[in-house]
């Protein structure tokens, strides 16, 4: 079973700045793709970013030139670096990792989430 492990959530003024770190641990052959989704009240799950193996990236438009995205494969750990944040940010962030724990099983595993934030 592959864990994850959030944290770096937090309360910031509009404009400020927090980053999410999200490591995993457990019994696992490979990670391929590292996500963080959020999740405000009484809207949907939205996916946020996303890293491959590879270190292709994807972000929604809304954080795109104000969020990054990385990884550190020897650490089995994604971070989220978030700057000029916004209230519209506001939501619980949670970490999604998918991969393999043997060359056939794959793992697909979420964070418990954290809160982050934002007044204006």
């Amino acid at each position: 079973q592959v864990q994850l492990v959030e944290s770096g959530g937090g309360l910031v003024q509009a404009g400020g700045s927090l980053r999410l770190t999200c490591a995993a641990s457990g019994r696992f052959d490979s990670i391929s793709v590292m996500r963080w989704y959020r999740q405000a009240p009484e809207k949907e799950r939205e996916l946020v970013a996303s890293i491959t193996g590879g270190g292709s990236m994807y972000y929604t438009d809304s954080v795109k030139g104000r969020f990054t995205i990385s990884r550190d494969n020897a650490r089995n750990t994604v971070f989220l670096q978030m700057n000029s944040l916004k209230p519209e940010d506001t939501a619980v962030y949670s970490c999604n990792f998918q991969g393999r724990t043997s060359p056939w099983r794959q793992f697909d595993s979420w964070g418990q989430g954290t809160q982050v934030t934002v007044s204006s």
